[in-house]
């Protein structure tokens, strides 16, 4: 048997594999989530640099809101990464779940980002 953090990296493993097949060389919107916070990054991997970054431990999202692990917050932080990655020129990206369920959090960072010009 697994153990629940094996499969985790197995989800994970195979929505990056497809990921790079469908990429067409577009940067990839990677969510990362904790119990407490969330994160968000857009990665151009062919050259191996972060183009914007955002999570509930930024100073700007703190000016926003004190709660850092609900759907409000992850929206916020979809729409801090949207801004910054726009700010960047960057306005198509793939989106990344890693290995979590696109449900709740993810969610709801995933639609701000759209709802916030990031094509997806």
């Amino acid at each position: 048997m697994f153990t629940s953090k094996e499969l985790f990296e197995r989800r994970r493993a195979r929505n990056r594999t497809a990921l790079r097949k469908h990429a067409g060389g577009r940067p990839r919107l990677s969510v990362h989530r904790s119990s407490q916070h969330i994160y968000a990054q857009i990665i151009d991997d062919k050259a191996g640099v972060t183009l914007a970054a955002a999570s509930t431990l930024d100073a700007d999202f703190k000016k926003i809101s004190k709660k850092t692990a609900d759907t409000s917050a992850a929206a916020e932080v979809g729409k801090l990464v949207a801004a910054r990655a726009q700010a960047n020129g960057v306005d198509t990206v793939v989106f990344d779940r890693g290995g979590y369920i696109f449900h709740g959090r993810v969610k709801a960072l995933a639609d701000a980002a759209r709802e916030a010009g990031l094509k997806f």
